[in-house]
């Protein structure tokens, strides 16, 4: 059966209009007994499908049934009291009529048919690359088609929480719709996720709970201070060297997000950056070269949410050449003229031994005839240098060499030494002298030589005189030297011996003395008992004299 045309648009609404109007005004509807209904009553359907809508009544004879839709319609079949038509391609909603005539009264029953379609875009528009912390921030999802309208529910989450929810409005015909929510952002929603979802609830309809999420975007949150970053870099830089600057910035929010530049003039120096919770601090070796002299700018940026803290500091950039100190003849002849230089850089005021120059970046100068007294003698000189208020000083020194003959010193080496037989002498007769001269000393009439300046075992060999030289390449000088060595035992035994004659005659003289007074004193004994006796008494009286002990 071929599907009937509809009939243009405004006939068909006229034309229902006209027999809802009939039916409910005629006088048989007044009365009538039998009803006309519509199956399914008010039904949902998915747009672009197909439906079979019934009419039916009990009229014993009903007349004329139809179905008056705007719609494309196909009779699927009829029977005493019904007739059944296919809607195809249902894509809005619409209102459809039954109708008929039952013993000559007309049957009216009308139906809606509801179109459900899910949304064609659920979109969260991009969210800013950084939102700064304490500054709301707008959330909108964008929403293309779906319908109907009245049962769509867009919902706005951070991550799993519902932010707003709120219902779709306007025509799904029409452009997309925008639903929108505002938050304050704070650190916690630094990462944090957030989407928007639909939500089609056909419930009601016996359907269900539709659900179309977006896909997730991330959000990033920071805190940047006012305060401008902490530089501290040195007051001045001399050309080639090395000197480190330092740039830290607290309060920064994530720390481990934000960027360091510092940088030299046009120069960009590569800083070792280390973050430790909300403080950043970054440190760079900075070095100047010749072309960079004179004021610099040392530069400290910390970048972070597109947003930038900046600060500079004053350097002074500076040569220093010197002081440069230079002798005539780092080894002169004695006897000769020795000029001393010293010099240095373009503003650089030298001071040699004492006395300056006379004017900044002029050399200072001096002479001298080179005598023994000056071989390493050391002279010098300092420099001065005023960059940016403060004064530099630099010190440098050279040592002159004297080349001269070789000298004994006599009073070091006498020209007579008395020592004692076998005992430990050191022969001090070293020689001075530039370069540093060989000293020998011989035994005249012998090669017997005595080693100088160390310790060796005297004996009576080296008895006699000595013939001691020192030589170099600057010539020779020559000493005599006596060497008197005396035995250790000679004096003390002829010492020893006269003492013991002395004490011998004495000894002899005392016995002698003794004996002589002994005898004397018998004799003058015996005389006085002879004389008091008769003589015929008289005995001989033996007289014994007694050993001096």
């Amino acid at each position: 059966m071929v599907p009937s045309r509809p009939l243009p648009g405004t006939c068909r609404t006229l034309l229902l209009f006209l027999l809802l109007v009939c039916g409910l005004l005629s006088p048989g509807s007044q009365g009538q007994e039998f009803a006309l209904r519509v199956q399914p009553q008010n039904p949902v359907l998915h747009a672009g499908g197909s439906l079979v809508v019934n009419c039916s009544t009990e009229c014993p004879d009903p007349k004329l049934l139809t179905l008056e839709t705007s719609l494309l319609k196909e009779p699927v079949g009829d029977g005493p009291g019904w007739v059944a038509f296919k809607l195809s391609n249902v894509t809005s909603d619409s209102r459809v009529l039954c109708a008929g005539f039952c013993n000559g009264s007309q049957m009216i029953s009308p139906s809606n048919i509801t179109v459900y379609r899910f949304p064609d875009q659920v979109e969260l528009a991009p969210l800013p690359p950084w939102q700064p912390v304490g500054k709301n921030l707008t959330l909108r999802c964008q929403v293309a088609g779906g319908a109907p309208r009245s049962q769509l529910t867009v919902v706005l989450l951070r991550g799993q929480e519902e932010l707003s929810r709120e219902q779709a409005a306007g025509e799904p015909t029409k452009a997309e719709v925008e639903v929108t929510a505002t938050v304050l952002a704070g650190r916690s929603d630094h990462g944090a996720s957030f989407s928007c979802r639909t939500e089609l609830d056909l419930r009601p309809q016996g359907l269900g709970l539709f659900e179309n999420t977006s896909a997730p975007r991330q959000l990033r949150t920071f805190v940047l201070p006012v305060t401008l970053p902490h530089l501290v870099v040195p007051r001045s830089l001399e050309v080639g060297t090395l000197r480190q600057v330092t740039c830290a910035l607290d309060g920064v929010f994530p720390s481990s997000e934000a960027e360091v530049q510092l940088a030299l003039g046009e120069q960009m120096l590569n800083p070792a950056v280390t973050r430790s919770r909300d403080r950043l601090s970054a440190t760079a070796t900075v070095t100047a070269l010749a072309d960079q002299e004179g004021p610099q700018d040392i530069v400290c940026n910390v970048t972070l949410g597109g947003e930038t803290r900046e600060s500079r500091q004053n350097l002074t950039v500076f040569s220093f050449l010197g002081p440069i100190l230079n002798l005539s003849e780092s080894s002169a002849p004695e006897g000769s003229i020795v000029t001393v230089t010293c010099m240095a850089g373009a503003r650089v005021h030298v001071f040699l031994e004492g006395f300056a120059a006379a004017a900044p970046g002029q050399p200072a100068q001096l002479q001298l005839n080179a005598t023994e007294i000056d071989d390493q003698r050391s002279f010098f000189c300092s420099a001065m240098l005023k960059v940016d208020g403060e004064v530099l000083n630099r010190n440098t020194s050279v040592q002159l060499r004297v080349l001269y003959g070789p000298k004994i010193d006599r009073a070091k080496c006498p020209e007579r030494l008395k020592w004692k037989d076998k005992t430990n002498q050191v022969l001090q007769c070293q020689a001075r002298g530039n370069p540093a001269p060989q000293v020998h000393c011989w035994q005249e009439g012998s090669s017997l030589e005595v080693p100088v300046g160390t310790p060796f075992f005297v004996n009576l060999k080296y008895q006699g005189t000595y013939r001691c030289q020192a030589a170099s390449s600057r010539g020779t000088y020559t000493l005599k030297v006596v060497m008197d060595v005396q035995g250790r035992n000679r004096p003390f035994v002829t010492i020893f011996m006269a003492v013991l004659v002395i004490v011998g005659l004495v000894t002899v003289a005392v016995a002698l003395k003794y004996v002589h007074g002994v005898k004397r004193r018998g004799i003058y004994k015996v005389k006085q008992e002879n004389a008091s006796l008769p003589l015929t008494s008289v005995q001989p009286i033996e007289t014994v004299a007694e050993e001096p002990s």
